[in-house]
C-alpha cells in the first residue's frame, strides 16, 4: 500500500462500508466523503502525470533563426 491512490480508495470504501452495516450518518455526508475519495484520486492521477518526463519534440533551429 505504498500508492497513496490505493490508501485513499482503501479508506473512502471503508467509510462506505461502515455507512452500510451501520454506522449512522446522513446520505449527504456519505456522498460528500465518497465525492472527495475520488477528487483526491484523480488529484494524485493529475499530479503523477505532471511528474512523467515526456520529451519534447526535436527542434526545428532553421525555422526559428531571423532572416
Amino acid at each position: 500500500m505504498k500508492s497513496r491512490k490505493v490508501r485513499v480508495a482503501v479508506a473512502t470504501v471503508i467509510c462506505a462500508y461502515a455507512a452500510q452495516v451501520g454506522l449512522h450518518m446522513s446520505e449527504q455526508v456519505l456522498v460528500t466523503i465518497m465525492a472527495c475519495g475520488v477528487a483526491l484520486i484523480v488529484g494524485i492521477a493529475h499530479e503523477d502525470h505532471g511528474r512523467r518526463d515526456i520529451p519534447a519534440p526535436p527542434r526545428d533551429e532553421t525555422a526559428t533563426t531571423p532572416l
